[in-house]
């Protein structure tokens, strides 16, 4: 069996390190906003090109905190219209609804299954009561949007941008590296992701220092100082433990993600089979291949064939955040592009710790599709 994800392999790599970290946070017993918490948000500042980081208990807490600080900041108010892609994750959308705003879905570019300024222009043109204030672009399976349109649409029309950027650790343009290409972005490090935890977490990174202050008040209960609460603040702490072990895993970034892309481009050179649409790729480092997303008419006779092949995958997503019961009140809208796209898509095997033969043996098979 050729596994979507080892992650028992990926992080094996790490073990005597990982363990070592585990003995000295158990001898300092300082587990929540230790040492390492304040140290990882320095370093992945540093990383990404950001002056600011706060560590977050999730990727989830990160946007919506990042929504509510700028509702206490005074640049939002609830109800103000923030767009999201209409194919996404639905933390995205649920970010956005648990600040009290109103999400836009807009639909995304079909090749790279982003947002794109050629629909967000549209959808802020039809914006008659120009309540939209905010943009969430998503760098899907961890490639960048379209940096150029969707700033020059920010600009022209004074609209705060937010990147969602909890698959594109890493992922880099001539305009910076993602997470230091908006206001204000939020990451994820559930344990898939190119930089993951052994559990939960998240992160914000940010140029701006009174929405930095700001958030470190929300994620503390609303307090500088404990028992003194100056705002409605929630739980939603990186855990100290977690931060020592990203801070570990944080040096191999950057060589896991030349693997990841690596990988991709063997993918994309090496099947050669009209059935499967593949994804579009420059090749550049705008791309870091959280996911090795391809389309194909019939998916379940492809999974058939794969699972016959004992070639393991994933759906990154089967169905878009409108069509789900949880967010009913959207179920009417027609997003064509995103519910094809949800019907049609399937990840592939990808990882750093994947091994040449494992990659040729899946080329190989897919050419037999």
């Amino acid at each position: 069996m050729i596994k979507f994800l080892d992650l028992h392999k990926i992080n094996n790599r790490f073990r005597d390190e990982f363990e070592a970290a585990f003995s000295k946070c158990l001898e300092d017993t300082h587990f929540i906003l230790g040492e390492n918490v304040a140290k990882f948000e320095v370093e992945f500042a540093q990383y990404c090109g950001t002056t600011y980081c706060i560590g977050t208990a999730n990727g989830l807490d990160a946007l919506t905190l990042i929504l509510k600080g700028y509702i206490e900041l005074g640049k939002l108010k609830k109800g103000d219209k923030v767009i999201v892609p209409a194919n996404t994750f639905i933390a995205t959308v649920l970010s956005v609804l648990h600040a009290e705003l109103q999400p836009v879905f807009v639909e995304p570019n079909p090749h790279t299954y982003n947002l794109d300024g050629k629909h967000l222009e549209t959808t802020i043109n039809e914006d008659t009561d120009n309540t939209i204030k905010a943009i969430i672009m998503v760098h899907l399976y961890g490639q960048l949007a379209d940096l150029e349109g969707i700033n020059k649409l920010v600009k022209r029309h004074q609209l705060l941008l937010i990147e969602d950027a909890a698959q594109a650790h890493g992922a880099f343009s001539e305009l910076g590296k993602a997470g230091a290409i908006s206001n204000a972005a939020a990451f994820s490090f559930y344990p898939s992701k190119n930089l993951g935890a052994l559990g939960d977490g998240g992160a914000i990174t940010t140029n701006d220092k009174r929405l930095q202050e700001t958030v470190k008040l929300l994620r503390n209960y609303g307090s500088h100082k404990k028992y003194k609460n100056e705002l409605i603040g929630h739980n939603s702490r990186l855990d100290d433990l977690q931060a020592a072990f990203l801070r570990i895993k944080l040096k191999a970034l950057e060589a896991d993600n030349t693997k990841r892309r690596a990988i991709a481009k063997a993918y994309i050179n090496g099947i050669n089979n009209p059935k499967l649409k593949l994804p579009f790729y420059d090749g550049s480092e705008n791309h870091v291949f959280y996911a090795f997303v391809v389309e194909v008419e019939d998916r379940e006779d492809f999974i058939g064939f794969l699972n016959k092949n004992e070639i393991q995958w994933l759906i990154h997503y089967p169905i878009p955040p409108h069509q789900q019961k949880a967010l009913s009140q959207f179920c009417h809208l027609k997003l064509p592009v995103t519910e094809q796209i949800h019907k049609r898509i399937l990840s592939l095997p990808m990882s750093p710790v994947m091994t040449t033969a494992e990659l040729k043996t899946v080329i190989s098979i897919l050419n037999t599709y």
